[in-house]
């Protein structure tokens, strides 16, 4: 007989692991302990070897559904003796590396009491057991136990005490748990009558509220949904109206698969991320059953399926669709509180809320599946914090701040980084105090101190003014489009020299321009630029990335200099012939002109020369619209030059404008962005080939990459826009 002291690092906090293990133990009739440390779960045991074996081989083949274990650490020590198993109390040390676990979605077993008449949860909204409900969203530091959580503020009745304290029971440490005695509460205000409603009445009363057409703010678990009725195009108006939102989609939340069947062709691949633990929202093919008003302009819709509760119940009464739209203004954070959602209060007609205090805000995560393979455009609920095994051992703790725009942050000790949930666009007060709460947050949970702090080359970011406010500790300027590189390497464990394609709408390059159609060779060290497309102006800076008016002149202006104001295209009668003139002149003169190498761009350029998109509401907007227009059929492509690593496409410009048809001449410009991938990769094959990047978000290009290079690597786990640039910057190894 021999004492072993085993150590699980993963997610193994909160999923019912221990209660596992306990069990575990019984049925092999050893005896020890079992214990939530800050470095995941302990296990000490007395075993035979050959009864070590089964114990170990039991442990790695049936774990419960939520759990992950990334290493298992053995030592024999010292012999102790014990007279039975038992779970212990959790032991903290200054060290803490235990994974977080992420919100999960309501399980089958809390859905079938939920409905179950007979169960003293019945239509409970908060009902939750080990295997389900709300994680990090509550939680204040490590360990994961009820006192580091906001449910320490509700006292357990005795049957709850009792579920709770049974190794045996389902909820055996649930943290969450509650019911209808000792739980949150739920309540509904509604505005216009002054009224409070609690308990059920108020799911009946959001409901009714929901059939009249009325907006509801409603507390979820990472922050407030802005819910309306999906068939009713008069409020969906009136919410485009209310908060400011002309044209970007709307998420909508069905009641079940069936339902979602009814609005979108569902793949197989598409129904497993609908109807996964992480419910997260699947960007699908519409099939136009609701008002154009949810996506307009474009036939993609954005399904998920309720993951709480409430949402469960509200959707069963209602018996129809709902949008539901992170409650938010535009650039700001998602409101997590009563008083941050004082700023939306002309937008909602009634609020229905619960008094559980939301610790960690998070949004609702987005996902794409492109040719069976998962695209990740933002990563949150469900999927955060998202732990990454970097391919070699960090130096020192690093705290890697992300890009300005759909930021993340990130920590990295050891060979392990943590990823932040999607933060957003730092372009507000707000959102640079929710930022820098995200940061806070790690620090605490993980009881983070960075030594070394990596960074965006851009000065003006946001997150470059916060990682500079840090006194005393080292800096690491980490080149934007080399960081989505670096992201994809660290995702994917690549240790050797890869050829990067990195394609977004902007990041400043290292010679002082903004990038933005990269071909990168790079290892963790460094990186060679090997291609760009050629630099162009930027008229009016900023304003043209709203514009994409604005970069279609500018290469007009390229081809034909002031002649440009004679032809006869849909950017030239977008502007006024005084706007012509004053352009020209700022073009001729860089006045306010950047220059810019981007492949975001050049999509909204021929959006604009085409007449599809003159001036865009949403990032993005371009390349949805162009997707709209291709046609698989086309299979020719339009002349480009490539010479002394400069992609001149000039050329490009000059076709596109004599075209007559619209879809073969987007359908041709998508197929010559495949084509200069392939002439400049072709140098460089023996490299593995990596792609990232805010425009390989574009389900057409992305198709048509993975139809020519079927081994490319691409971001999943991390977002390809600027949401992955944090891992990246964590994984560049200092010389």
């Amino acid at each position: 007989m021999q004492t072993y002291k085993i150590l699980i690092k993963g997610t193994v906090q909160g999923v019912g692991f221990r209660p596992f293990v306990y069990q575990m133990a019984q049925k092999l009739g050893l005896v020890g302990e079992v214990l939530n440390s800050s470095l995941g779960v302990e296990i000490i045991l007395n075993a035979t070897k050959e009864e070590f074996g089964l114990f170990l081989n039991e442990l790695k083949t049936n774990l419960p559904p939520l759990a992950k274990i990334d290493l298992i650490e053995i030592k024999e020590i010292e012999f102790r003796e014990f007279s039975s198993f038992k779970i212990v109390q959790t032991k903290e040390s200054e060290l803490k590396t235990a994974l977080l676990p992420p919100d999960i979605s309501i399980c089958k077993e809390c859905e079938k009491e939920l409905f179950d008449k007979n169960n003293r949860r019945y239509l409970y909204p908060f009902i939750t057991c080990t295997n389900c409900g709300v994680r990090y969203s509550i939680i204040e530091k490590l360990p994961y136990d009820r006192v580091n959580t906001s449910m320490r503020f509700f006292k357990m009745c005795k049957k709850c005490e009792a579920e709770y304290n049974n190794p045996l029971d389902r909820r055996y440490h649930a943290q969450p748990i509650g019911c209808w005695e000792c739980g949150p509460k739920l309540e509904l205000r509604i505005k216009s009558e002054e009224l409070r409603i609690e308990g059920l009445e108020a799911v009946d009363g959001a409901v009714r509220l929901l059939k009249e057409g009325a907006i509801l703010a409603l507390k979820g678990v990472g922050g407030y949904h802005l819910v309306c009725d999906a068939t009713n195009f008069e409020a969906i108006s009136k919410l485009r109206e209310r908060k400011k939102r002309p044209s970007k989609p709307f998420a909508v939340m069905v009641k079940d698969i069936a339902m979602a069947k009814e609005f979108a062709n569902i793949s197989k691949k598409e129904e497993q991320l609908l109807t996964s633990k992480e419910r997260p929202i699947v960007i699908l093919n519409s099939l136009q059953t609701l008002p154009s008003l949810v996506a307009p302009n474009i036939s993609k819709i954005g399904l998920f399926l309720p993951y709480t509760p409430l949402h469960l119940l509200i959707l069963k009464k209602l018996n129809r669709p709902i949008i539901a739209t992170s409650a938010n203004l535009s650039d700001e954070p998602i409101c997590t509180d009563i008083k941050s959602l004082q700023k939306l209060k002309n937008v909602y007609d009634a609020v229905l809320n619960h008094n559980r205090k939301i610790v960690n805000g998070c949004d609702d995560s987005v996902v794409m599946a492109v040719k069976d393979r998962v695209l990740m455009m933002r990563r949150a609920r469900g999927y955060t914090p998202l732990s990454i095994k970097l391919p070699f051992k960090l130096e020192q703790n690093t705290l890697a701040v992300g890009a300005n725009q759909k930021s993340t942050v990130a920590i990295g000790f050891g060979n392990d980084a943590i990823l932040s949930p999607h933060i957003g666009d730092l372009d507000s007060i707000g959102s640079i105090e929710y930022y820098k709460k995200n940061i806070e947050t790690l620090f605490r949970i993980y009881n983070f101190k960075p030594e070394l702090i990596a960074h965006d080359l851009h000065p003006n970011y946001e997150s470059t003014k916060v990682a500079k406010s840090f006194n005393g500790v080292k800096l690491k300027p980490v080149q934007h489009h080399f960081a989505h590189i670096l992201g994809v390497m660290a995702e994917h464990q690549l240790k050797n020299k890869v050829f990067g394609v990195a394609f977004d709408g902007t990041g400043l390059g290292s010679d002082g321009n903004l990038w933005g159609g990269e071909f990168l060779i790079c290892d963790y060290k460094g990186f060679k630029r090997v291609a760009h497309f050629d630099y162009f102006k930027l008229l009016g800076g900023e304003k043209a990335i709203k514009e994409p008016r604005r970069v279609a002149l500018s290469l007009l202006f390229e081809c034909f200099g002031k002649e440009v104001i004679n032809l006869n295209v849909p950017t030239i009668k977008a502007f006024s012939q005084t706007e012509l003139n004053a352009l020209y002149i700022a073009w001729q003169k860089g006045l306010n002109a950047p220059l810019s190498s981007s492949a975001g761009r050049l999509f909204d350029a021929v959006a604009s020369l085409l007449g599809v998109n003159q001036v865009v509401s949403y990032e993005g907007e371009s390349g949805l619209m162009l997707e709209e227009l291709y046609n698989k059929d086309e299979k020719a492509t339009y002349p480009f030059e490539f010479k002394d690593g400069t992609i001149n496409i000039r050329p490009l410009v000059l076709e596109i404008i004599k075209e007559d048809n619209k879809s073969k001449a987007v359908s041709k410009f998508f197929n010559t962005l495949i084509e200069i991938i392939a002439t400049i990769y072709k140098k460089h094959s023996n490299l593995p080939l990596v792609a990232s990047g805010g425009v390989f978000q574009n389900r057409v290009l992305l198709e048509l990459l993975i139809e020519r290079f079927p081994n490319v690597y691409l971001p999943s786990q991390i977002p390809p826009n600027d949401g992955g640039i944090a891992l990246g910057q964590t994984a560049l190894i200092l010389n």
